[in-house]
């Protein structure tokens, strides 16, 4: 089976949408979310919500397997992590809630289980809307939503409005598990062509997709229009060197020790001094680690622990090194960064390898000596970074959380003029102002 920074006034490129009128606040979404990546999708969506409609939509953000399943399917979290650090047996698990006859029976047991304990849950939150940020969570909670608004229990069925929408928000980039698509949602949002044609190919319809890209923290919004020199400063870093970053997740993970040491190696080749530096989130061995390691006084580096101005660091940066996942890839392109991939989980995230490739913007190796030289090279060369970062800057979608929390809004709201299978790229349908009831529910 598939497992935001203050800014001053001014500073910005600020692409959101007006705001609409303050209203009195009604019952709204409650998010079910899974792992990290996950919460934070469902985080970015809850924030559009607040900053688009202040004081029309109340998000509360729960965990539906850890708190509402029952053993083992509670332990998810724990075993993502575990699987996460084995791409074997990840692939494994991927391959079995695939393939038709596993992914049946695991739905049947999973209904058997949990359905109970869902639907309950779902129906103590009172949503007007559900919202999906994780492919698990499909299934029981259309089942549960159906018979819920048969019953009457909804705020949607005592309102005499028929079923209660639900809506999946795909946080996969490249590539997607067939979970994810389940034609008895109302709107699937998908953020590329290549998991838009997976959806087609899992049967959705296409006049229920939405493309507008990854739903992304609310440091993404906006363009920084700050220079990197400025931004360098702000951080304590070298204001008028070259800068590679280097990421590993929130767990710091994908090698970046092995991925620092070699790059100090490549980089003090190049005829310039350059700059390093390497987030190594919670990871605090390997911090230490590369802390205590001899760089050539060519390169200098600095070594960052868990760092909440992921957006910020971007900003500073002329490129990016980092593991396959979708949010750090879209994140990039966001902030014009070309992209060195360094390794990626087997199922949905080999296709982030393709896109950023194909999309002219990164390369991928999982060799530290090739990903140094081929980092050292975009450094010794600035006008073929310079394409390959106006190229990530084009491919990146910053104004994609107001997209799809605007289309989002309109189905809550019941709203005319939202765009029925906009095709890819396309402007959305500005949103009416608010004037009615709002209640969602995000399910993860």
């Amino acid at each position: 089976m598939p497992m935001p920074s203050d800014k001053n006034a001014g500073t910005l490129t600020d692409h959101r949408p007006p705001t609409t009128n303050h209203r009195p606040r009604t019952q709204t979404p409650i998010a079910r979310c899974f792992s990290g990546g996950h919460r934070a999708s469902a985080n970015a969506i809850r924030d559009a919500f607040d900053e688009v409609y202040p004081d029309t939509f109340e998000c509360e953000i729960v965990d539906i397997w850890t708190d509402h399943a029952v053993w083992p399917f509670t332990q998810f979290v724990p075993a993502y992590k575990t699987l996460a650090k084995n791409p074997f047996l990840w692939r494994i698990f991927w391959i079995y809630g695939k393939f038709p006859i596993s992914r049946w029976f695991q739905e049947v047991q999973t209904r058997l289980t949990c359905f109970g304990k869902f639907s309950r849950c779902i129906e103590a939150s009172k949503p007007d809307i559900v919202i999906s940020v994780h492919p698990l969570t499909q299934d029981i909670p259309i089942r549960a939503l159906k018979i819920l608004d048969a019953k009457g229990l909804t705020p949607t069925a005592q309102r005499g409005e028929g079923k209660t929408p639900f809506v999946t928000v795909v946080t996969d980039l490249g590539g997607a598990h067939p979970c994810w698509f389940d034609k008895r949602a109302d709107l699937c949002f998908v953020p590329s062509d290549p998991v838009r044609d997976v959806a087609i190919k899992c049967g959705m319809p296409e006049g229920k997709l939405r493309q507008h890209g990854l739903p992304l923290r609310a440091g993404f919004w906006t363009q920084e229009t700050r220079s990197k020199e400025v931004m360098r400063k702000e951080l304590g870093l070298e204001t008028d060197l070259p800068t590679t970053l280097v990421v590993g997740g929130g767990d710091g993970v994908g090698g970046i020790a092995k991925i620092a040491e070699a790059l100090g190696d490549e980089l003090k080749d190049v005829e310039h001094p350059s700059q390093l530096v390497v987030v190594c989130g919670s990871n605090a061995k390997i911090k230490k680690k590369i802390e205590e390691m001899t760089f050539n006084p060519k390169v200098k580096v600095s070594v960052q622990g868990f760092v909440s101005n992921m957006e910020d660091f971007m900003a500073a940066s002329d490129c990016i090194v980092t593991k396959a996942g979708p949010g750090t890839i879209a994140e990039a392109m966001c902030r014009g960064l070309p992209t060195m991939l360094s390794c990626f989980l087997p199922g949905q995230e080999a296709g982030n390898v393709p896109f950023v490739t194909e999309g002219g913007f990164g390369e991928y190796s999982n060799k530290p000596g090739l990903i140094a030289s081929t980092v050292a090279d975009w450094i010794a060369h600035p006008d073929q970074l310079s394409e390959m970062q106006h190229a990530a800057k084009e491919a990146g979608r910053p104004s994609a959380t107001y997209d799809i929390a605007r289309d989002i809004a309109a189905v809550v709201l019941k709203k005319e003029g939202l765009p029925q299978g906009n095709e890819p790229g396309a402007v959305p349908v500005p949103l009416p102002v608010a004037d009615g009831r709002d209640g969602a529910l995000l399910a993860a």
